[in-house]
């Protein structure tokens, strides 16, 4: 029975395909030929992101504290923390001005009426009430005490009084229940009181644990587990959860300026006289402060929005500001991809979204997927490329290069001579008198079938046969030196120069694997660079070029060589260092006469030693162009004038063209 499929549009919410290590590769691999270190270069990974191969982007470290900073600010632009109070006094300060019209309208009341016995009392019992509303304090728990025995003369403002006081009652015992959990909306005499017990029951189960004995969480969840919807499975769960909300409430009160937290003491202190609530809580508090100690309890934020916000939802936005506070800090902290792996990715997915979450995920896999691969070894705790993963970086390097070039930089150029020798040119011909008998059997049978059509059995004549096409042998040994001098960096030009040098390593062991290839490293000094210290290979932190010293070693490479012989180096400035006769490094610049004529000299032994030398010129000056083109004069070798964003195709390009020139000479 045939399968059959369904497809839908991608919604962001479907999990995508991971990144195989290869891929992961790829994108590392400019990492690591500047920087020359594994962990350098998937830190820098870690904080970019990466691509997929259908050319989404998986968001890095830098793109989620992005989101984390723009998420504060929308909380911070949230509302105000003066809300409940600045209401409350709003509120009653609207009270009092009703009052004080109703003390008004009872006076003119009395006088309207002609009894001045009736106008006497009512204007004696309407100063009495001014003065106490004349003598009221300035802060609103002040306000709210002393009113709570006072005789109003509107009824109505009496009613709003008492509503006012209740409302608030409630808001402050919410604000008890909120440091616990953020899903307990009721507050009636009866809820605080299983709250209460809750607590209790809470403390003694904390005690117990500590005391080394069994806390008995099931029998607190069956008791009291409807408060906590979140489901916690175990004590560790439950504490953290209410540790979260509690310091939440101590960042909301750290937040608010000094005057308003003593408003909200003192109002607490008049509303709330359940003494053994409060030192419940407060017992509460001391554990999971000691126990959690690493969150927000200090903390406070600036909340500057237009909308008031209540106490229950000021503690909200201090809990998720919590939250994103402690989620910057794991990110900041992580400094290879196995700490992201202590990051939960509910917690990010909950903060930050699906594709952060599954970046999270495949970034803290990114170091085992390249060991797994072997790509990359561990070895004394220090990531190092494996021999595959070298290879693999040289042949990235090559890839990428040879992917820029036009098609008309590089093209078809077939040898015209073809005959027998011990290359496979991986392409095949008829078969004529006097070739090698390397039958290509299958290209042979399917011109045979071609002829004569299907059927058994296959009838040959000799004008079916095709032979492999091989290349003559030609050997040539290259030295590479590239310029690590100071300058290089500070221009641009250091990336280009090593990618070139692990391309050219790459195709010329994978593609001329007869061929030696040598490389050197110079700046104040020369130095011989193998294949396996290449991509660690970084700038040196010192003045001088020191072509002398590398033309040098070169020059003693290839005297070890047979076959055609060359020099290719990179640089972007002029020599400004020489060894001198007593093996001291002499530098100077501008470049000095001896440098200059130290270098020609070397430049001459290679000359007389068959050595021709290419040089590949970088930000070139008029100087540096003088002495490139006397140079070439004296050796016969060619300069190319670059950038250093094209600097892999010129050398590439030139490699390869003369590489074929000699096959051509060779064959003819």
């Amino acid at each position: 029975m045939a399968r059959r499929f369904v497809y839908s549009r991608w919604d962001g919410t479907q999990r995508g395909f991971d990144l195989d290590a290869d891929v992961l590769f790829d994108q590392l691999t400019d990492e690591i030929i500047h920087h020359g270190d594994v962990g350098a270069a998937l830190r820098r990974l870690m904080e970019r992101g990466m691509q997929t191969p259908d050319g989404r982007t998986m968001p890095g470290l830098a793109e989620m504290r992005e989101r984390l900073r723009q998420r504060r600010e929308e909380i911070q632009d949230s509302g105000d923390l003066e809300g409940p109070l600045a209401d409350a006094a709003r509120e009653l300060a609207d009270i009092l001005d009703e009052e004080r019209h109703a003390i008004d309208r009872a006076v003119a009341d009395a006088t309207r009426s002609g009894d001045e016995r009736r106008e006497s009392t009512a204007r004696s019992a309407a100063d009495e009430r001014m003065m106490q509303l004349d003598l009221l304090p300035d802060d609103l728990a002040g306000r709210l005490r002393d009113l709570a025995s006072y005789d109003f003369e509107s009824q109505e403002a009496a009613q709003r009084f008492e509503e006012l006081q209740n409302r608030l009652r409630s808001e402050l015992l919410q604000q008890v229940v909120d440091q616990v959990s953020d899903d307990m909306a009721s507050t009636t005499p009866e809820d605080m009181a299983r709250v209460k017990d809750m607590l209790s029951a809470l403390n003694e189960m904390i005690e117990r644990r500590d005391a080394g004995e069994d806390p008995e969480f099931d029998d607190f969840m069956d008791r009291f587990g409807d408060m906590f919807p979140d489901d916690p499975q175990n004590l560790d769960e439950l504490l953290e959860s209410i540790a979260r909300r509690m310091a939440a409430a101590q960042a909301l009160m750290n937040s608010m300026s000094q005057a308003q937290r003593e408003q909200l003491q003192r109002l607490s202190q008049q509303f709330m006289d359940d003494m053994d609530l409060q030192w419940q809580l407060d017992r509460l508090s001391s554990s999971l402060r000691a126990e959690f100690g690493s969150m927000n309890w200090e903390a406070s934020y600036e909340m500057d929005g237009d909308t008031s916000l209540s106490l229950g939802e000021g503690i909200d936005a201090m809990a998720e500001m919590g939250r994103l506070d402690e989620l910057q800090g794991m990110l900041d902290a992580a400094t290879s991809p196995a700490d992201l792996a202590e990051i939960d990715p509910e917690r990010v997915r909950d903060l930050l979204g699906d594709d952060a979450s599954a970046a999270l995920e495949q970034l803290s896999r990114l170091t085992e997927q390249l060991i797994e691969a072997g790509l990359v070894d561990r070895v004394e705790g220090r990531l190092e490329l494996s021999p595959r993963g070298l290879r693999a970086i040289g042949s990235n390097a090559l890839r990428d290069l040879f992917s820029g070039l036009r098609r008309d930089q590089l093209g078809q150029h077939p040898l015209p001579t073809l005959g027998q020798g011990h290359e496979l040119a991986h392409d095949t011909k008829p078969y004529e008198f006097g070739d090698p008998f390397n039958l290509d059997l299958h290209r042979t049978i399917r011109n045979a079938i071609g002829r004569s059509g299907g059927g058994t059995p296959v009838r040959l004549r000799p004008e079916d046969f095709e032979v492999e096409r091989t290349e003559h042998l030609t050997r040539a040994a290259t030295v590479l030196m590239v310029d690590l001098s100071m300058s290089m960096p500070m221009r641009g030009n250091f990336l280009p120069a090593k990618k070139v040098a692990m391309a050219l390593h790459s195709l010329i062991t994978s593609q001329f694997p007869h061929d030696f290839i040598g490389l050197v490293g110079f700046s104040e000094t020369a130095r011989e660079i193998t294949a396996a210290q290449l991509p660690e290979v970084s700038w040196d932190y010192v003045y001088g070029t020191n072509m002398h010293h590398g033309f040098t070693l070169a020059r003693r490479m290839l005297d070890r060589q047979q076959g055609t012989k060359q020099i290719i180096m990179i640089t972007d400035g002029e020599p400004t260092a020489h060894i001198t006769e007593s093996g001291d490094v002499y530098f100077d610049y501008p470049p000095a006469p001896q440098t200059l004529e130290a270098t020609l000299r070397e430049v001459l032994r290679c000359t007389k030693s068959g050595i021709r030398i290419n040089t590949f010129v970088l930000d070139a000056t008029a100087s540096l162009d003088a002495f490139i083109d006397r140079m070439t004069q004296m050796n016969g070798g060619r300069a190319f004038h670059t950038t250093n964003d094209e600097l892999g195709g010129y050398v590439l390009v030139d490699f390869v063209e003369r590489r074929r020139r000699l096959s051509r000479r060779r064959a003819g």
